[in-house]
């Protein structure tokens, strides 16, 4: 270069998920093929380049770093912070990469861990390869971020990778830029990395390195439940064909009958087992390779033991995304059953010695390495619904990808979520970095790993939250935790469906005005009672509660959600009064026994323990025991899930029930008569499932008519469901209404953080 072309030095910003992902060796790359001389670095907010060459030269250079970014990178801006002429700096220097630079204000975006890459896979299974099946083989394409990263910058001195001295091999590959191994974090071999060994109940090893994962495989093919410690944490595996050993797994880990997710080997075989289609095929081998819901294939030859899903057409599948379930499943060549290690309601296990305890009695072998996990990252979970994939547990592969607030937060701003599905979000700039999946805050233990969670995203970015947002309800486990905080911050409780409404807002870049149909299972109200059905005019400010879902009282509260007979009675006493209970044609009525029934009636007709509420969700359980469908839940959804199955097998033409709406309520009661006349008709009962689904969405489209607001937002642990999401979805647009719903955040509790984040944002400070 001649400073007579006008040499320019051009300091670059760019933020965005652009650490850990091999984003300053493609810089590096980049600015090599283009000749311009500089250097770039990472620092607190993303990474910073200073570039030297001619307007025309940089101009295209910047266009290059956006056009061909890594796949792994996300890139949210490009910014330009200072710019001059030069003529006296020194331009025969190479471009080079500089250490990373620290300051107090971080918020640089944290890569997820990402799935095992073609390049990786490639050298995996090359037996001239130097890491010919070694189980932790990453580049800066792929392998663990989130789960290993115990501070930022996202160098290995803050991973768990800290304690591995990279060999001579692996410190080459490490420092030399033009590799793509280039400060790859947890880079290492057989030389110099972590290990697998099989251990017995007792923690004896019992095989080491390759031999280990040939006897695991072989405990599976023989019917043992094998505890191996992934990425994230411990799954408990099982041969999938296998019904004995698949019902001693429920038994020991108390599951009665939840869907248990599965691992598939190749995708040929999930093909076998299920219908796949293109954004499904894309999702399940995409970096993310999360558990996708896929219907069950008929007459499929896989012999998938009947125990897995029962009485369920979907099932959850995933692909290996780590190299060392890759070998475990090319060894076996089967699908095996994948499901989280850890007890019923217990958080997911993540370190070997404690899982010898946790999992004792349920895993008969332990699949173990001596690579620590920094957190407990699960399995996220999604399904293809309306045309467009929907986020129903986030965690790996997306967690903690943040999501655009639109709009900077004055300081630091933590939201607690939900006590359900619970995640917690941390706001910094413009900014939401959403924590990964951490459940229900039930028991001590499943609230010492949200209480981690919380501290975990403050350390990681240097924020202690000067505002804390939390729901409503005085009595959930994060809303205490918010409210007896030592800390000096101001405290802002958010209304539970007005977080749904404003959560599937952000997540879809809406501002202004919506119709919001909040519809769930449970969550506390303004007036103090239980809301579930609502449809709210809302910003990101305030709503008003325009209608809902006629209420009904609820024996027994909560406990409800696992009998749904319990909502069955509470409508039919509404409907009829004390004699509708005596019926005995009515299924949840026909086997109560005369004590229960006693006990109930007291409790409805003196409204003891006998909340009302306008929940949609409990009106799914109650049509499900009216139908018979389920009368007693073993897990959480279970009567809506299987209604929503009962009435995917009715005819698409199917006509709606009529649910009327006046004086600012959805009454539910016409349809619940015209149910109990099709039963004692002898309607087929897929079809009354169906009509009840067709009658909600047609509501939703009513609805919009009445509030005449073109954009309706759909949010809410109903809309999980992928028939009624895919109806209102038709039904509306059919109708020349613009619906919105969650892609980025679940439409459950799990998106409920970033709502909150929203609007305390939006909140007088």
């Amino acid at each position: 270069m001649s400073p007579a072309l006008n040499i320019l030095r051009r300091d670059i910003h760019i933020s965005g998920a652009v650490q850990g992902v091999g984003f300053r060796p493609f810089v590096y790359r980049t600015a090599s093929a283009f000749g311009v001389k500089g250097w770039v670095r990472n620092d607190s907010q993303g990474v910073t380049i200073r570039a030297l060459g001619s307007e025309d030269l940089l101009e295209r250079f910047q266009r290059a770093l956006r056009d061909r970014a890594p796949e792994p990178a996300r890139i949210r801006e490009i910014r330009v912070l200072a710019e001059r002429s030069v003529e006296d700096e020194d331009l025969s220097d190479d471009f080079r990469i500089l250490d990373s630079e620290m300051t107090e204000d971080v918020t640089a975006s944290i890569s997820p861990d990402l799935a095992i890459c073609a390049e990786c896979l490639r050298e995996l299974m090359d037996e001239k390869d130097r890491r010919y099946r070694y189980p932790f083989i990453n580049c800066t394409a792929c392998g663990p971020r989130y789960s290993i990263l115990e501070s930022i910058p996202y160098d290995r001195a803050h991973t768990t990778m800290r304690d591995f001295q990279m060999c001579e091999q692996c410190a080459r590959e490490y420092e030399d830029p033009a590799d793509r191994r280039y400060h790859a974090q947890p880079n290492a071999c057989p030389a110099c990395g972590p290990h697998v060994a099989l251990w017995s109940p007792s923690g004896r090893e019992m095989a080491a390195q390759h031999d280990a994962l040939i006897l695991a495989a072989d405990g599976i093919r023989e019917g043992r439940i094998v505890a191996v410690k992934g990425l994230g944490g411990f799954h408990l595996m099982a041969d999938a064909r296998n019904e004995d050993a698949l019902k001693e797994l429920r038994r020991r880990k108390g599951r009665e009958e939840k869907p248990l997710a599965l691992m598939f080997p190749w995708m040929a075989l999930i093909r076998e087992a299920c219908d796949v289609n293109e954004l499904e095929a894309r999702t399940l081998a995409g970096p993310e390779a999360p558990i996708v819901l896929l219907r069950k294939r008929q007459n499929s030859t896989c012999g998938l033991a009947g125990v897995v899903a029962p009485g369920n057409p979907f099932l959850g599948v995933m692909l290996p995304y780590t190299a060392l379930h890759y070998l475990l499943m090319h060894e076996l060549g089967i699908p095996v059953v994948a499901t989280s290690g850890n007890r019923t309601d217990e958080p997911l296990c993540i370190d070997e010695r404690e899982a010898l305890q946790r999992l004792e009695g349920i895993a008969d072998l332990f699949l173990v390495h001596d690579r620590p996990i920094a957190r407990p990252v699960d399995d996220s979970v999604v399904r293809v619904a309306a045309g467009r994939l929907t986020i129903l547990r986030r965690a790996r592969g997306y967690a903690p990808r943040p999501v655009l607030l639109d709009q900077a937060v004055p300081e630091p701003m933590l939201a607690v979520g939900a006590h359900q599905k619970n995640a917690v979000a941390l706001a910094l700039g413009t900014e939401a970095f959403i924590s990964q999946h951490v459940g229900d805050l039930d028991t001590a233990p499943a609230f010492r790993a949200f209480e981690e969670t919380v501290r975990a995203l403050s350390v990681l970015y240097c924020a202690e939250p000067r505002i804390i947002a939390c729901d409503q309800h005085p009595d959930y486990a994060s809303t205490r935790f918010a409210r007896e905080t030592d800390a000096p911050v101001r405290v802002i409780p958010i209304q539970h469906h007005h977080a749904h409404i404003v959560s599937c807002m952000v997540d879809n870049r809406l501002d202004g005005r919506v119709l919001g149909v909040a519809w769930d299972g449970t969550g506390y109200g303004s007036d103090g009672t239980v809301w579930g059905g609502e449809f709210l005019l809302a910003d990101r400010r305030r709503y008003e509660r325009i209608g809902h879902l006629r209420t009904f009282p609820l024996p027994g509260g909560d406990a409800a959600a696992r009998e749904p007979r319990r909502a069955a009675l509470g409508l039919l006493y509404e409907l009829g009064g004390p004699e509708m209970l005596l019926r005995e044609d009515i299924a949840p009525l026909r086997d109560l026994k005369p004590e229960q029934s006693r006990i109930l009636r007291q409790m409805l007709q003196k409204e003891m323990q006998t909340p009302h509420t306008s929940s949609v969700g409990r009106l799914f359980d109650a049509v499900a025991a009216l139908l018979d469908v389920r009368q007693d839940c073993t897990y959480e959804g279970q009567a809506a899930m299987e209604l929503e199955h009962a009435a995917w097998r009715a005819p698409a033409d199917t006509p709606p029930y009529a649910i009327p709406f006046s004086d600012g309520q959805a009454d539910w009661a016409p349809m619940i008569g015209r149910i109990l006349e099709d039963l004692k008709l002898n309607r087929d009962k897929d079809v009354i499932a169906r009509s009840f689904h067709e009658g909600l969405a047609r509501l939703i489209v009513d609805m919009a008519r009445l509030a005449d607001e073109p954009r309706v937002v759909l949010s809410g642990g109903c809309f999980q469901n992928a028939l009624l999401l895919e109806r209102a979805v038709a039904l509306l647009t059919q109708a020349g209404y613009t619906p919105y719903w969650h892609h980025q955040v679940p439409p459950n509790d799990g998106g409920i953080a970033l709502g909150q984040l929203a609007i305390a944002l939006n909140t007088e400070h």
